[in-house]
């Protein structure tokens, strides 16, 4: 009790821990890996950053003409960094040291996500196809 005591009266004339927010921006925590950003123009698609997304916040949606598009969701990633480690080509992903994600307005997530898998289910099917063309045969 005595010890509680003496402590709560240092506290009293030390100086708070605390930082004063809305004045001061707070500082960056040790070991912060910062916000992904993705620049299309260096960007080869090879899609190694869907592959190692754990939480599976980036996404890859392949047109008709076998293109790819980049869906990136910053509300859903965790900011571990994979995706720029397994990135192939420099600067197609990079983080920066920003505390907060960019404001943006998301479609609708799992539709994205839905369209992602069917059209990566539809063009490995016509990659299938163009490889193996269907030989017929000829009954003898």
């Amino acid at each position: 009790m005595k010890e509680m005591l003496i402590q709560t009266i240092k506290n009293l004339f030390s100086r708070p821990e605390t930082v004063n927010y809305p004045a001061e921006p707070s500082p960056t925590p040790p070991g912060y890996r910062g916000l992904i950003v993705y620049d299309e123009s260096l960007c080869i698609f090879c899609t190694k950053c869907e592959i190692v997304c754990p939480p599976g916040a980036i996404r890859f949606v392949y047109t008709d003409e076998g293109k790819k598009k980049y869906n990136y969701n910053p509300y859903l990633c965790i900011y571990c960094g994979e995706c720029v480690r397994a990135c192939p080509k420099p600067g197609a992903l990079v983080q920066i040291e920003e505390t907060a994600p960019p404001e943006v307005s998301l479609p609708d997530w799992d539709s994205i996500e839905r369209e992602a898998d069917e059209s990566k289910k539809r063009f490995l099917s016509r990659k299938k196809k163009s490889l193996n063309p269907s030989k017929k045969r000829t009954s003898q």
